[in-house]
């Protein structure tokens, strides 16, 4: 009796060896792919970086992209976008849905940081309401892994990063950050299309109402938005930013 007592124990210390060798091995691999898709795209980023050129000494339009060069890397480029205060500057893409580039990188290669992307219902033609760019949250700090930043007093009460540059192939636009909070999973703030303007002035208040900073930034109902959207936290939560756009930016704010 004792002995059976004892192959029972042993079983079960074997078969929980077993079970937590398999949890290593599989953790393992997880890290090692977690890495090497980073480094993939921190390559890819570097010799994105081939393609831009930065002219410090101008006001404006400091960014000249060669998108020709990038469209010939990947047809999907529609642009550029750089969100000071953090580690937000990529090339963005635009797939046929939103799911595509959630798992595969600008060279089209499957990577599970993904790459940069906006939403597939935008049209970059100048009639978007809402322009909403998407990106992984991840912990070594790229894609959108800093857009978390925007949650932090630090961040939000410097001027400096009020602003964000969008680089398209129509020129470089300029956004005025008015609203950054965090929410559960919807889809009401990436909406693309409004019925009418008021419909659209109706969104522009909700969102505007959930800012966890005033930014005293006025926005009608005929104007346009850029919202920038990421994972916080588990799955469940979202980073969110908008911006609206400046058609006269002198370069100060």
């Amino acid at each position: 009796m004792k002995k059976k007592r004892l192959n029972k124990k042993n079983l079960l210390l074997f078969l929980m060896f077993i079970f937590f060798l398999v949890l290593f091995i599989i953790s393992g691999i997880k890290i090692v792919n977690y890495i090497k898709d980073n480094r993939a795209n921190e390559k890819i980023k570097k010799d994105i970086n081939s393609s831009i050129k930065i002219n410090e000494k101008a006001t404006n339009d400091k960014y000249i992209i060669d998108f020709k060069a990038l469209k010939e890397q990947n047809s999907d480029t529609v642009g550029y976008i750089k969100v000071n205060g953090t580690n937000i500057e990529y090339a963005v893409v635009k797939g046929t849905n939103n799911a595509y580039y959630l798992n595969h990188n600008f060279n089209n290669d499957w990577n599970g940081s993904g790459w940069i992307f906006a939403d597939y219902r935008n049209k970059f033609d100048g009639t978007d309401k809402n322009i909403v760019i998407y990106g992984h949250s991840m912990r070594d700090k790229s894609m959108f892994g800093t857009l978390k930043y925007v949650l932090n007093k630090d961040w939000y009460e410097n001027k400096d990063n009020h602003i964000i540059i969008l680089v398209t192939e129509t020129g470089t636009h300029y956004y005025k950050v008015f609203s950054t909070y965090s929410i559960s999973k919807e889809d009401y703030y990436i909406t693309t299309d409004f019925i009418s303007n008021e419909d659209f002035g109706t969104f522009i208040n909700k969102i505007k109402s959930r800012s966890i900073y005033s930014y005293g930034v006025s926005v009608g109902d005929n104007e346009r938005i850029l919202t920038l959207s990421s994972c916080i936290g588990d799955t469940s939560k979202r980073v969110v930013l908008h911006a609206k756009l400046i058609t006269d930016y002198k370069g100060e704010l």
